[in-house]
């Protein structure tokens, strides 16, 4: 552990401004407040907050950082306060310590649930000072260091997927390379203790097989580049364990037939030696296709820059080569934080964080723990791409990208509108994928609004979680407009008018806030037609039945009928009556029945129309209807069973779509009319199984 004296003067070393006596006065508090308590190893317990606050050091972070670091468990797990806190060592540092603590409380029933929560806490906190993220980071770089001291292998394992699901994806979407490798490498070790253990016995195996192939290999590399009279850093390593093991695993091949184990870097004084460092190493080796990567040119998310290439070395190793200035380097070893290192202005940069951005509002949209992971895990894992508006901005999306994700990542507006896209110039769907140094533009209307399959090939989480928001909104909207629809036929079933305090006074016996969710609760038949009726009216349930329509016996009626003239109900848009509806005139076929809103009808001529009613008799109709589904064992026996419970019957049944997570059901039913069928349908909404439901 640092003594009290060596962290301070490492602070001082790199920043001598650094307030000494705040660093002096948290160290001390910490050690107090933490007291005889111990951590799993047996080391007193104020040793981890210390090992924290030296980890950022090495990233030559400011004072107020490195106090937080050292006060970061302080209010968790002692009797120190936040009020404390910012009494003894100002607001800004209490602030960070408060958001440090945010992050560690976390209740969650499920597995999903406990690391989206994390996830969830952790962006509101980071988005608010970066700072908060970069102590987390450490803290969890420090856990993961005396992991193996838990004795509990669950408890290790579970800390181990954690961090390779969360902490170190977000180590590297910061740039923060070597939290995020020693994050992987240690929590591999636990994950997968046997291929660890292969894995760096065959490292070992090979430096001893072949000498020191790396230092060759690099002084090989500084005297061919001093040649051509270019200053360069040579350093040269093998890949990390987890690394190896991926690339195995992704090719499905064994540690024998790897050829790109061994990685050197090479510094270099300007950017334009950076080219021409790279023009140097070309001419003298055979260069891999596909493996060159100009990072300088276009920057990851992150900020990073660099270029990356392969080369074919002697005995036909493959040897990649990182060619960068002292500057990059710099933000490529600390990431994000070289941005909150003491010689920064502690402001930061907009380009580094409109990722966080993104996320944020991913979580304003995100409705489930589950929803939530689903969509930031895309957002961190999948590999970028680049493309551009007419106008020449640069967008980076994931591989594998559709035109309606880069719509959502110019403009939410531009998204919910979006109609079509141009690809480089030629008109494409907008499931259409995006390809590298694409020109893309959007085309739009007004008229337009998020449509349900687009989920099926939207892949950023900015993307669905706008489309879902919308989805969401329109369904509450029909469900309420379904529950006013099936209130009104209510109040006309009353034995009397409605008092002008009616309302109010059943939503006060129903609990219910307000008109909407009344008209909600009555759509999705959470309170039936009598407890509505007693509501508005006491008394009234009683003295008005409710009404249950037997099928009749008699042929369908329906007025404006020539006598004799035969007519069928189209199959277009399955008319049931209750619904306006129109004939249309076929030569020699007789009338073909119509609801008055079908797309057909605008094909016909005005000539050809006949105004038709539903008469007073009916034997009702078939309807067809859509039903989404999960994709989950029993969910079209539940659709059978409430298809059956509301006394309606199936014709017929189709599956239509079926993706990973839901499939699509055409269903034809018989109804007795369009009030059977609405109530059928808001019964079908209410069930847990079911995603959406709509007349087609």
């Amino acid at each position: 552990m640092l003594r009290q004296y060596e962290l301070v003067d490492r602070v001082l070393d790199y920043d001598p401004q650094a307030d000494e006596a705040l660093l002096n006065r948290a160290y001390v508090f910490s050690v107090n407040a933490h007291g005889t308590q111990k951590r799993a190893s047996g080391d007193p317990y104020f040793s981890h907050p210390i090992e924290v606050a030296g980890i950022l050091t090495e990233l030559h972070l400011d004072d107020e950082t490195i106090a937080t670091a050292i006060l970061h468990d302080t209010v968790e797990d002692t009797v120190a306060t936040i009020e404390e806190i910012e009494k003894l060592f100002g607001p800004a540092v209490a602030r960070l310590v408060d958001g440090v603590t945010k992050l560690s409380k976390i209740e969650a029933q499920t597995e999903n649930e406990r690391a989206a929560e994390n996830l969830r806490k952790f962006l509101l906190a980071m988005s608010d000072d970066i700072r908060v993220l970069l102590v987390k980071l450490a803290d969890r770089l420090h856990n993961m260091r005396t992991l193996h001291y838990i004795p509990n292998p669950d408890k290790r394992r579970r800390i181990a997927r954690e961090t390779m699901d969360i902490y170190a994806p977000l180590a590297e979407r910061i740039g923060m390379y070597e939290f995020m490798k020693e994050m992987q490498t240690l929590a591999f070790k636990e994950l997968e203790p046997e291929a660890y253990d292969s894995i760096n016995k065959r490292l070992l195996q090979l430096k001893e097989g072949g000498g020191d192939r790396i230092a060759k290999i690099g002084s090989g590399l500084k005297l061919l580049l001093s040649r051509h009279g270019i200053d360069a850093d040579i350093s040269g390593r093998e890949k990390h364990p987890y690394s190896i093991w991926k690339k195995m695993a992704e090719r499905h091949i064994s540690f024998e037939q790897l050829s790109d184990i061994m990685a050197f870097r090479a510094i270099v004084p300007s950017e334009e030696a950076c080219y021409q460092t790279l023009g140097v190493i070309h001419r003298r080796w055979p260069m891999v296709p596909g493996r060159f990567k100009d990072y300088i040119s276009t920057p990851k998310r992150n900020g990073y820059r660099s270029l990356h290439t392969s080369v074919i070395h002697a005995d036909n190793t493959r040897v990649e080569v990182q060619i960068r200035t002292g500057e990059m380097h710099e933000e490529a070893e600390l990431g994000l934080a070289a941005h909150w290192a003491y010689k920064q202005d502690k402001v930061r940069p907009e380009t580094q964080v409109s990722w966080i951005r993104d996320l944020v509002e991913i979580l304003d949209n995100a409705e489930s723990p589950e929803e939530l992971l689903e969509h930031t895990r895309m957002a961190m894992y999948q590999d970028r791409i680049f493309a551009f508006t007419p106008k020449g901005e640069l967008h980076q999306l994931p591989k594998g990208a559709t035109p309606i994700d880069f719509a959502y990542a110019v403009h939410t507006d531009l998204g919910d509108q979006a109609v079509g896209a141009k690809i480089n110039g030629r008109v494409v769907p907008l499931k259409t994928s995006i390809e590298n140094g694409d020109q893309v533009q959007i085309l739009r209307s007004k008229a337009q609004e998020p449509q349900t399959n687009w989920l099926s090939f939207a892949i950023t989480g900015k993307a669905r979680a706008a489309i879902r928001r919308h989805l969401r909104h329109k369904e509450r909207e029909e469900t309420q407009s379904l529950g006013r629809k099936i209130y009104d036929e209510i109040v006309q079933r009353l034995p009397a008018p409605l008092a002008a305090d009616a309302i109010d006074a059943a939503l006060k016996r129903l609990k219910l806030a307000d008109e909407a969710a009344l008209m909600e609760a009555i759509a999705r038949r959470r309170i039936t037609d009598a407890e509505v009726m007693e509501a508005l009216m006491p008394g009234s349930a009683s003295a008005a039945k409710a009404r249950e329509m037997p099928l009749q016996t008699s042929a369908i009626s329906i007025k404006g009928l020539t006598p004799g003239v035969a007519f069928d109900l189209a199959e277009c848009c399955h008319p049931v009556p209750g619904d306006r509806i129109v004939g249309l005139r076929r030569p020699n076929e007789g009338i073909e029945v119509h609801t008055i809103n079908c797309p057909r009808l605008a094909e016909s001529d005005d000539a050809d129309w006949v105004d038709l009613a539903w008469g007073d008799k009916t034997e009702g109709a078939t309807a067809r209807i859509s039903v989404e589904v999960k994709n989950e064992p029993g969910a079209l026996g539940v659709i059978a069973t409430i298809i059956g419970a509301q006394k309606a019957n199936i014709v017929n049944m189709r599956l239509d779509n079926r993706d990973t997570g839901f499939h699509t059901n055409t269903i034809d039913v018989e109804v007795h009319d369009l009030h059977h069928l609405t109530r059928l349908i808001a019964a079908l909404r209410a069930a847990d199984a079911v995603s959406v439901v709509e007349r087609v």
